[in-house]
């Protein structure tokens, strides 16, 4: 049964390119992403992705180790940080950007009935996830 629950887990994680989730850590559910450009300089990987959140889905707690720019294309994305507070809404033609690091612990959920279409560049440390999941901070959602 454990062996069972660490593959669901890493599987989940693979998909949002992260690492491997911890015990309590809150994986993304009807997240699909496709890379559509990756190429490191130096020390900086840099990253284009199309993420789409189905209608009810999450990107669960995480927090990433570089620069995260992303631009909505379709659907409204809900934003919260690690106080349970709402930190944005953010609608087609909006652009968001999230602070890197531990201490920005944060979510994004389609709280909609469509889709939700980002493209996400990352400026990220080379050879570091994109994402590393973290635990629920104790929000009545997930």
């Amino acid at each position: 049964m454990n062996r069972k629950s660490a593959a669901a887990t890493l599987a989940a994680g693979l998909c949002l390119a992260t690492l491997p989730a911890t015990a309590n850590a809150t994986p993304g559910r009807g997240v699909s992403a496709v890379t559509l450009f990756d190429h490191v300089v130096g020390g900086t990987e840099y990253v284009l992705r199309e993420i789409t959140l189905a209608p009810g889905g999450s990107t669960g707690w995480h927090y990433h180790p570089g620069e995260v720019t992303g631009f909505v294309k379709q659907g409204v994305l809900s934003h919260n940080d690690a106080t349970c507070a709402s930190d944005g809404t953010y609608h087609p033609g909006r652009l968001i950007s999230e602070n890197s690091g531990p201490g920005y612990v944060h979510i994004g959920r389609n709280l909609g009935t469509t889709p939700v279409v980002l493209d996400v560049f990352y400026r990220n440390p080379a050879g570091q996830p994109l994402a590393v999941d973290a635990p629920n901070p104790g929000c009545s959602f997930d």
